[in-house]
């Protein structure tokens, strides 16, 4: 510690604010917005083009034969909405009931 006239401390103690702090660090943020911006943009539009591709050559499968195993698709009481055996998010192509597919 330095001591100058009447007890001013010189370069020892030093308050940085944080407007300083930012400045000093600001070579890592433009990094990582290089990396976001000129990496990952172009790998989800590199992988959405290629799962669209895909789609369109596989098409859609036919759903698989109904099975009815007993521990699947178990109803100990009925969902609070609609007519209280389908779920929230129910598909009817793909999710079947628990007597079957329907129509």
């Amino acid at each position: 510690m330095i001591l100058t006239g009447k007890h001013h401390i010189v370069g020892v103690c030093v308050r940085r604010f944080a407007s300083k702090a930012a400045t000093q660090h600001e070579g890592g943020m433009d990094l990582w917005k290089k990396f976001s911006l000129f990496g990952a943009i172009p790998c989800v539009g590199i992988l959405t083009f290629k799962t669209i591709l895909d789609m369109k050559k596989h098409g859609h499968d036919e759903r698989p034969p109904f099975v009815a195993y007993d521990h699947l698709r178990i109803r100990n009481k009925r969902f609070p909405w609609g007519d209280g055996r389908r779920s929230l998010f129910h598909n009817p192509h793909t999710n079947p009931l628990p007597d079957g597919y329907e129509a």
